[in-house]
């Protein structure tokens, strides 16, 4: 959890806030067919359905106040995976900043999956 201070009183913004915004923000990317969780029974990454777009997110907090973010994702065919990735690097850095003033010290995308078809 952050915990933001100013001159009205505190702010405190849990990790589901992150992971919703954080998810949310990948799933509208260009090539992001979805968010990726792996089954616990098979070990075989699953395409989650939209309303689950926050369970393919870790945050993790850092002393300095800052976070890093871990996205599983499942992209469609034939994209480009280095610009897909870059593109999301830096549209879930943007979103996290203007919507909670948070700065982001890394964002890490895993390419789960390849939906073909």
């Amino acid at each position: 959890m952050i915990c933001q201070n100013n001159d009205k009183g505190n702010v405190n913004i849990s990790a589901s806030v992150y992971t919703e915004i954080v998810g949310t923000a990948a799933a509208n990317c260009f090539g992001v067919k979805g968010m990726a969780a792996r089954s616990v029974t098979d070990g075989v990454y699953h395409l989650l359905r939209k309303e689950s777009v926050s369970k393919g997110v870790r945050v993790q907090f850092h002393e300095d106040d800052t976070i890093s973010i871990d996205l599983h994702i499942v992209v469609d065919n034939g994209v480009n995976l280095n610009a897909v990735g870059a593109s999301i690097i830096s549209e879930v850095r943007y979103v996290v900043s203007e919507c909670t003033g948070t700065k982001v010290r890394a964002v890490n995308v895993y390419v789960d999956s390849m939906v073909i078809g």
